[in-house]
């Protein structure tokens, strides 16, 4: 297990959700904060099953979902900057989004060197 990875997996979640409730009290950002904290959350307990995975595909396979739930997290993310302007922690978003960009190439190696196997 690449427990860096593991770690920054869950300080991402933690961040994440630390982050969310900074975010307006409306009807749209409940959704995004609703998608967010499912994907940025997701990514990282699915890192977790992989490193108990039956197999090398059931390893795959998880690690690939993690990609994809890292890769929904950045979307909203870019999303929340996108309409945010004058948000008061755009430092925090702007490391979220950095972080977010470098485990999803992190997770997306992963994943391209083990169906080289």
């Amino acid at each position: 297990m690449n427990k860096d990875l593991a770690d920054r997996l869950f300080n991402f979640a933690v961040i994440v959700l630390k982050f969310l409730p900074k975010l307006p009290a409306t009807p749209e950002f409940k959704v995004i904060r609703y998608q967010l904290s499912k994907s940025s959350t997701s990514s990282g307990a699915n890192y977790e099953e992989s490193q108990a995975g039956s197999s090398k595909a059931d390893f795959n396979n998880k690690v690939r979902i993690a990609l994809r739930e890292m890769r929904e997290s950045n979307y909203w993310l870019r999303v929340i900057k996108a309409i945010l302007t004058d948000i008061k922690s755009i430092e925090q978003l702007n490391f979220l989004i950095t972080e977010s960009d470098e485990l999803k190439k992190i997770l997306g190696s992963i994943v391209t060197k083990t169906n080289k196997k």
